[in-house]
């Protein structure tokens, strides 16, 4: 008897252990990611983004319709630098994309969802309206010309490369993160690849809420 009682508190004292530590982890996510100690990174990064306002650029979306920053003015704005034919980061982070805005339900329709192509030789209109599709239908691809791909992807400090591969292809390394910017065009926050769904959402939800 002495021995099972003793087994028992063991389990009972791990139980708590358990429960006190799942706690703790959940308390310091909240206050992380949306109380009073979640970062606001307007003092750092924000000098490392610039406001959309200040940005010059033309592109054109998949239904070619000329876009430029004041297309991204008057709602939150995410904004994902990639390309079709990327073999893993793009369509994950695409996925992951799609299930965001699931989780955000009717609240989804007030932002501004862009999908910037790094690939224009091959991401033309059509390719983009086909790739985009396929994950979520608010999603806008964003292609044009190679001057003005280099233009958005400096204004938004996103950096892309060319690579050859040995089948005579070549690939596009690029920034892997999602950004975030509120309805005036200021820089939020960033999304980084693969970071969970119970971050990422309050991370949109905050910009949601700014005004």
């Amino acid at each position: 008897m002495i021995l099972h009682a003793t087994y028992g508190r063991k389990i009972v004292l791990s139980t708590i252990t358990i429960i006190v530590g799942l706690s703790a982890a959940i308390g310091v996510g909240w206050w992380q990611v949306d109380g009073p100690g979640a970062v606001r990174p307007l003092s750092v990064i924000k000098t490392v983004i610039p406001s959309i306002t200040s940005m010059s650029f033309s592109l054109t979306d998949h239904e070619g319709t000329s876009v430029g920053p004041k297309t991204l003015l008057g709602r939150p704005s995410m904004v994902f630098f990639g390309y079709t034919f990327c073999p893993d980061v793009c369509p994950t982070t695409m996925s992951d994309i799609a299930s965001w805005l699931e989780a955000l339900g009717p609240d989804a329709t007030r932002l501004n969802v862009v999908f910037v192509s790094v690939d224009p030789e091959r991401d033309t209109p059509a390719a983009l309206a086909d790739y985009v599709a396929a994950f979520h239908p608010q999603i806008r691809g964003w292609t044009g010309s190679s001057q003005g791909l280099f233009q958005a992807a400096s204004a938004f400090r996103v950096t892309y490369k060319k690579g050859p591969l040995n089948d005579g292809n070549y690939a596009m390394d690029h920034t892997a993160s999602v950004i975030l910017f509120d309805a005036t065009g200021q820089f939020r926050n960033t999304i980084d690849f693969h970071e969970n769904r119970e971050i990422a959402v309050p991370k949109i939800r905050r910009v949601l809420r700014d005004r």
